[in-house]
């Protein structure tokens, strides 16, 4: 008898995952296969965890995986296993690696240790001017 595939569904365990690897990145910026997660999660738990399988939760066709795939995972992506658990710290944990994905752009990087010495005045009026910048941008990509 042939298994029926899942159609893909987005759940939060899925987005969880999905972001962890667009943000969690190689030194040089690329992102990690799934073959080199999957095979990093069967090395630390010593389970069955195929390339396959990892395609499968982060695309939504699974969504059941054990305690320890999951804690694997968190292991390899250096965040707490409770990211993909506890909403309140998932949530917290999510912006954290937003930032530092968004602290992985050099320019981004400069700026932000170049506002470090800002005083608050200071800071105010470059984030008033990287919103006008960002809506006149959103503005563009929309075409209008």
């Amino acid at each position: 008898m042939e298994e029926k595939v899942a159609e893909p569904r987005e759940t939060m365990l899925t987005s969880r995952i999905d972001r962890l690897f667009q943000v969690v990145r190689r030194p040089n910026g690329e992102q990690h296969s799934h073959e080199e997660v999957a095979r990093a999660c069967r090395e630390s738990t010593g389970e069955s965890f195929s390339a396959a399988y990892l395609w499968q939760l982060r695309t939504g066709r699974r969504d059941n995986p054990t305690k320890r795939h999951l804690e694997a995972l968190a292991a390899f992506f250096q965040v707490p296993p409770a990211y993909f658990f506890d909403d309140e710290q998932g949530r917290a944990l999510a912006e954290e690696i937003e930032l530092l994905g968004a602290l992985r752009n050099n320019a981004v990087r400069n700026l932000a240790l170049r506002a470090v010495t800002l005083s608050e005045e200071g800071l105010g009026t470059v984030a008033d001017i990287v919103e006008a910048i960002s809506r006149r941008e959103s503005k563009r990509e929309q075409g209008e």
